[in-house]
């Protein structure tokens, strides 16, 4: 697809705002984006990275927080133990100046990361099937099993049952997988 704005070059970026509750998507190319860098939040010459992407984030929940709330303000500056990093600095730069800034920052940026994610604030991991193996189905045995635990305490024994079956299902999957990769390994 070209670009919206030049139709010379290919769309490499597409921006899509909502004004009045009407949506409307933009396809531009980097070099139109990067002229157009105030419209679309585009900072530092057009160079789109995650750290701008973070900061203009963390600004524009600023303008929309309390001044009671957020850091900064009224002489209740928020700064690292560790490297004296304020929130307003990482505000504006998008980068932390240590791993103690994640822990010092953290109440402010699970909003934000929240919004990003789709609600998802903490990391729990992906496991690829190929390379992964067994540890996929593991991993929901783990997790119906805690299910499980929970069903049996708030003695919901019916679905407890149902639970305890497809743990058992998974166990007998994880059994013929290891019976057919020794099986292979012995030819």
């Amino acid at each position: 697809m070209l670009c919206q704005e030049c139709n010379e070059r290919p769309a490499t970026l597409q921006f899509t705002k909502v004004i009045n509750g009407k949506k409307m998507e933009v396809k531009l190319c980097e070099h139109c984006a990067a002229e157009k860098g105030d419209i679309f939040m585009l900072h530092d010459g057009g160079n789109l990275s995650f750290n701008n992407l973070l900061a203009g984030l963390l600004n524009m929940g600023l303008g929309m927080a309390s001044t009671k709330t957020s850091p900064g303000f009224g002489g209740d500056q928020l700064e690292c133990p560790h490297c004296h990093l304020t929130y307003r600095e990482f505000v504006n730069s998008g980068r932390f100046g240590c791993r103690q800034c994640y822990e010092t920052f953290s109440s402010y940026l699970e909003p934000v990361l929240g919004r990003l994610h789709g609600g998802n604030v903490h990391h729990i991991g992906k496991i690829p099937k190929r390379a992964g193996g067994t540890l996929h189905i593991r991993k929901q045995i783990n997790d119906l099993k805690a299910d499980l635990q929970s069903l049996i305490e708030k003695e919901d024994f019916e679905k407890a049952v149902l639970v305890r079956d497809e743990i058992r299902l998974l166990e007998k999957e994880i059994e013929a997988e290891s019976e057919s990769q020794e099986g292979g390994s012995e030819r």
